[in-house]
């Protein structure tokens, strides 16, 4: 993954400004806006997602609107240009790093809070994974599901690491 983020600096940079619109464009259905209904799980949900969603609205200038169904909630335009201003400050390593950490954890919120040291690797895989490590935890593993996550961990750690390099 390493190899792969260094090889990608020079193709995010080129294509900087469509990547951060995507991105942007992405965060209207960022896993974070998206609740459960079962109280249980929300609970998780709050103990984990709030802290993501206050540092957001106090570092990034932002305020989106969740939801406890599946309607993409409607976002008013002003955090989407002030995530777009937080995207265009980042160096091309980091946009990089972000821009896979997004995609992999389906939340570009998450993303930010990790890739400016909010939280660590290991958070933001227990975060990103929360409603599906709860599952295994009420019904039981599935082999799949969980070769998935221990991928994604990994993926995390390396982003983790390469931010770490000089």
């Amino acid at each position: 993954m390493t190899d792969k983020l260094i090889k990608s600096v020079p193709e995010i940079a080129k294509d900087r400004k469509i990547i951060i619109e995507k991105l942007v464009k992405y965060s209207l259905t960022d896993m974070l806006l998206f609740w459960g209904t079962n109280e249980e799980l929300f609970k998780c949900q709050q103990e984990k997602w709030t802290p993501i969603l206050v540092w957001a609205k106090e570092n990034l200038e932002t305020k989106f609107k969740t939801t406890q169904t599946l309607d993409i909630p409607a976002q008013d335009s002003h955090s989407g240009e002030k995530l777009k201003l937080f995207l265009e400050s980042l160096t091309d390593k980091e946009l990089t790093a972000f821009y896979y950490a997004a995609l992999n954890m389906r939340s570009v919120l998450l993303a930010a809070a990790f890739i400016k040291g909010r939280i660590s690797a290991k958070d933001a895989f227990e975060t990103s994974c929360l409603e599906e490590l709860w599952q295994a935890q009420k019904w039981g593993t599935d082999e799949e599901a969980s070769a998935r996550r221990n991928e994604l961990k990994k993926e995390l750690e390396e982003i983790e690491k390469f931010l770490k390099q000089k």
